[in-house]
């Protein structure tokens, strides 16, 4: 499906998705990185600060809210 067909999408404001990356500092750099070249994501404003992540120990994380 392409994004053209998301405007027919009945979609709240309260079910947005939210997109957890975890791993370490530079594979999540990377992730956010790949997502903005690929157009996925055209603000990186829209990811919250790196943090260290509650579920690895050495690993972190950033949640994307679209």
């Amino acid at each position: 499906m392409t994004t053209e067909l998301n405007e027919f999408l009945n979609i709240q404001d309260d079910e947005k998705v939210q997109i957890w990356i975890i791993g370490t500092r530079d594979r999540v750099n990377h992730q956010i990185n790949e997502f903005c070249a690929r157009k996925f994501v055209t603000d990186r404003n829209k990811f919250s600060p790196l943090i260290p992540s509650p579920f690895d120990q050495g690993k972190y994380m950033t949640v994307l809210i679209r």
